[in-house]
């Protein structure tokens, strides 16, 4: 009862990371606009994601526009788009398996198949939250780098934005999850792991008396 508490945990950490990368991957704040310069009062904010970039006006004005071009694009924005796109397609495949093998539904007979199946799902959550980090930290350090390089403009410096945060926090939980789900499953295939044994019965001899074997 413990580990399928415990399952069900995991699970939905799991998918509150999912939801979390695709919330990320849609907002446009990967990087916001730096404000280094003596003069806080600026009358627009730059906002750049990885399908759009969006400029807030201090009025409260906002207008965006998509990328035109796909080729056009840095390294770091179209190795963010594939990742992205891949982790949100694998996390609801991991969902899928992971449901069908879970302890609370019986799509499985119990047995060695249904741990695998749950392992297996756990395993996409963790690979989920390891290729969700390569565009995260590729883009944080983009980020840092330029913020700290004296020979970029104050206007093309930048800061990381909100999207990072939440793509983080998603890693987390897709991590953490991930390992919930793969360890209860292991440690339930592990107690039904014990064979079985049955002891012959014992049969009486040909006086009507138990044969001496049966009792070592």
């Amino acid at each position: 009862m413990a580990s399928a508490a415990v399952e069900i945990l995991g699970l939905g950490l799991g998918i509150l990371g999912w939801v979390g990368v695709i919330l990320a991957c849609g907002l446009p704040m990967w990087q916001v606009s730096a404000f280094i310069d003596v003069n806080i009062v600026v009358a627009q904010t730059i906002w750049e994601g990885l399908w759009m970039n969006c400029v807030v006006q201090s009025t409260g004005q906002m207008q965006c526009k998509v990328y035109d071009s796909i080729l056009a694009l840095p390294a770091e924005v179209q190795a963010g788009r594939a990742l992205t796109v891949i982790v949100a397609l694998l996390g609801l495949v991991a969902l899928m398996v992971t449901v069908v093998g879970a302890q609370c539904t019986n799509c499985i007979r119990p047995g060695k198949m249904k741990s695998r199946i749950v392992i297996a799902g756990g395993a996409i959550y963790i690979l989920c939250g390891v290729l969700v980090l390569i565009p995260l930290c590729w883009f944080a350090n983009i980020v840092i780098s330029d913020f700290y390089d004296p020979t970029v403009p104050s206007s093309k410096k930048r800061e990381m934005g909100a999207a990072l945060y939440i793509g983080w926090a998603a890693t987390a939980l897709l991590l953490f999850g991930g390992c919930l789900i793969c360890c209860c499953s292991c440690s339930q295939r592990d107690d039904t792991s014990f064979p079985v044994k049955y002891s012959a019965p014992r049969r009486p001899t040909s006086n009507g008396e138990y044969d001496k074997k049966n009792y070592v």
